[in-house]
This record gives structure tokens, sequence and C-alpha cells, in this order.
């Protein structure tokens, strides 16, 4: 969705107002998270011109400019330009005393702490504390829509933390930008040229600030303004970049982005996934599969098998392959035993089975139990899931109280869990 740059509303603090306000929100919200997922060519010459801005206020001449196609490109070419990306100083006493003489990249890192941080000063959190007989804001969006919240009296600052602010965080920060750097770049960080900047998956924190600012909420400076104008056009114009001393290298966009909705999602959040190919791709054929939300290798989606589950040492990588073959294939050919099923307490109509995994497979006497998930999937079903349960317990409910915390009684007793 796009959002006219010009006229946005203002905050005038009555009802009509506050709706049209979160209208606007809601569009310009949708309209970064389009940003941080487009897969359109970079739009080189605003993206060379907004770096070119945030070189010259930290002090550097107009950087040469190298464009790679993905993230996973970028190594060699730091290294082919290494002089200009200077190994980070460890130890403060090794920095130079005047700001002038930092790497490039340590200056725009500062820039940019030292701006976020002045940002979120002017941007007030929701209140935590009971208000008479009213729950503050952040309990209450659990169960209460944002218009009707207005209507409840509930202030535009802190429903815009739920409209705004969660959904951008949930679907990039813990999304794309996570996925990328672990299968893509899982050791730029210790290596020449490590400070990376994220481009359009920085809009998590971009968008929320331009929104507020925007509607008038929390007016910055003009010197903090025009920052953050450059902050924002690298935003909506290129993908990760890597300052260097008289150079900057800059990646282009994916050319594949999967996404799906977040199950009980209610306000647009969205989370990496393809069953059968690369959720991210980029066009030099750096890829990144993912299901449902969680990084995977490629051998989970393409080609899973109980051998290779077994010789996975992460966890959730384990259970995502498992999900993959199915669990009724898994236990047959790893050789899970029953121990004992029962209706769930938890999940209504759903039942609970606990199998006794053999020493063999983990390398350890070790138990999973086997349950429905409470929160319905984006296809409608409800996802069968395991869970790794201490060898001694031998009852699936007292197994699904330990989960939780609690006992299996207590478990018992629960209305309905998520």
């Amino acid at each position: 969705m796009t959002t006219p740059r010009g006229g946005a509303p203002r905050f005038d603090g009555s009802l009509s107002s506050s709706h049209a306000c979160l209208a606007f929100a809601v569009a310009l919200r949708d309209e970064w998270l389009g940003h941080a997922l487009s897969t359109l060519p970079a739009d080189r010459p605003a993206a060379e011109a907004a770096l070119t801005g945030l070189y010259r206020l930290a002090g550097a001449p107009p950087p040469r400019f190298r464009w790679i196609p993905s993230p996973a490109a970028a190594r060699p070419v730091l290294r082919d330009e290494q002089p200009a990306f200077p190994r980070p100083r460890l130890r403060a006493a090794e920095a130079p005393a005047r700001w002038s003489g930092w790497p490039v990249a340590s200056r725009l890192a500062s820039l940019e702490s030292a701006l976020r941080t002045r940002l979120n000063r002017r941007v007030a959190r929701p209140g935590h504390l009971w208000r008479g007989n009213r729950p503050p804001w952040s309990l209450a969006a659990r169960t209460t829509a944002p218009e009707d919240g207005l209507a409840d009296g509930y202030p535009l600052r802190d429903i815009l933390w739920t409209t705004v602010h969660g959904p951008l965080h949930t679907s990039l920060l813990d999304g794309p930008r996570h996925a990328i750097r672990t299968a893509l770049t899982p050791a730029t960080g210790t290596e020449p040229g490590g400070l990376t900047f994220h481009g359009q998956h920085d809009a998590h924190w971009i968008g929320h600030h331009d929104v507020q600012a925007r509607l008038g909420l929390a007016p910055n400076p003009a010197e903090d303004a025009r920052q953050f104008a450059l902050w924002a056009a690298v935003a909506r114009s290129a993908g990760w970049w890597w300052p260097g001393d008289g150079v900057c290298v800059v990646a282009e966009r994916p050319v594949e982005v999967h996404t799906e909705p977040l199950p009980g999602a209610r306000q647009g959040e969205v989370r990496l996934h393809h069953p059968r190919r690369p959720a991210v791709r980029y066009a030099d054929g750096a890829e990144v599969y993912a299901l449902h939300g969680t990084a995977v290798p490629r051998w989970v989606v393409e080609e899973p098998t109980v051998a290779r589950i077994h010789g996975e040492p992460n966890v959730e990588v384990r259970r995502c392959a498992i999900e993959r073959i199915g669990w009724d294939t898994y236990i047959d050919q790893a050789g899970l035993r029953l121990l004992a099923g029962a209706p769930d307490p938890g999940n209504p109509g759903s039942e609970l089975r606990l199998y006794r995994v053999p020493r063999r497979v983990w390398g350890a006497e070790a138990r999973v139990l086997l349950a429905v998930n409470g929160s319905v999937e984006p296809d409608g079903r409800r996802r069968r899931y395991g869970l790794s349960v201490p060898a001694g317990i031998d009852d699936p409910v007292a197994a699904a109280g330990w989960s939780y915390g609690l006992t299996g009684a207590q478990y018992a007793r629960m209305a309905r869990r998520t």
C-alpha cells in the first residue's frame, strides 16, 4: 500500500482524529513493511545520494561505491578492499582519542546509535500500571482491537506500539534480518568490515519513528530530522551495506521473498516461509530456506531424512525437519515407543501422546511429548509439535504441565492453552 508523502493527518486529541491517525499509521506501517520485503532492484542513485549524505555527517568524503548481488558476496569484496575496512579495535585504550580518527564505520554506528537514543526518548512507551479499574493497554491489547481501544479512551501513543512498533519488530528484526545473517553472513562480524548496516531491514525502527514524527506525536529537531531522512532513504532504496574508508559496499535487494501470516497475528505480522523452495533468494543464487519462520539448511526442505535429523545438533532445525517428513513417519522410522496417551486438558478435542526415545537416537534416554498447537496455522490446520521432556516423566499430562512449569494437576485445570 502506498501512502501519499504529503498532507499527513495531525493528531489533535479528538476521537475522530485519533481514528484517522490510526488508519494513517497502519497504512504507513504496511508501506514500510513493503520496503523491507521488497524484491525490486535497488534505486542506486537514491541510495548513493543518501549514503553520501551520511558519510558527510560522519566527517568523511563521498565514497566510491561497489555494488554486490547479495550479502553473501560481501566477504570476498571486503577482503579485496581490506585497507578500507580496518579490523575493529577491541580495547578502549587502543581507540583514537579524536572521533575523526575512528574508522568511518564506527563513526556511522555512533551517529545511528545516538540518533536512535534521542528518538526513543521522545516516544513514550505504553504505561504498565493499572489506572483505576482499567488495565494498561499493554494487557488490554491482547483482547481489544485498536479501534475499540481508542473508543475506550486509551492513548493513541500507546496503541501505536502494538499496531506499528510490535508488528515491524516481529516481522523484520526476528525475521529476514536474523535469517539472512545466520545463513549468508555467519562470519562477517569477525572479519574485516565487520560492521554491517541492514538497509531495507532497518525498517523496524525507521518505520516506527517515521509514523510518530509524521503524526506529530514526536516532532524532531531539524538536525535530527535531516539525519533520519538519510537513514530512511537508504532503507527505501537498497539492501545491506558495509561502509569503509573511501569505499562503500552495498548489496542489492533479494529477487524473491516468501512469507506467511504469523498464526494468531492481529496486526499484519508475517514470518518467512516456503515449503518447497528458498524463502529468500538473491540474483547470484544466494538462498535462505525457512519453514514457518525458522531458518533451516537446504536439506530440511528438499531432502529430509531421519539419519540427517539425528545428526543435526540444532533442536529447532531438528523439529522443522521432523515436521517436514511428518511425525508419524519419524516415530516409525526412529523407533519411538508410545508410553501413554491422554486427552489434552488445555486443548479440548486434542490428544497428548508421550513417547520413549531410545538412547541410540539422541545419545541419552529421553521422552517426547506430541501435542497439537492451540493456535490455527495460516492454512487452517493445527500443527502437531513435539517437546522434549525429562526421561523420568511417564504421564503425558504431567509432561505437558512440566513444559509450562506446572504440575500435572495444575495443567489439568487450565481452561485453554495457546
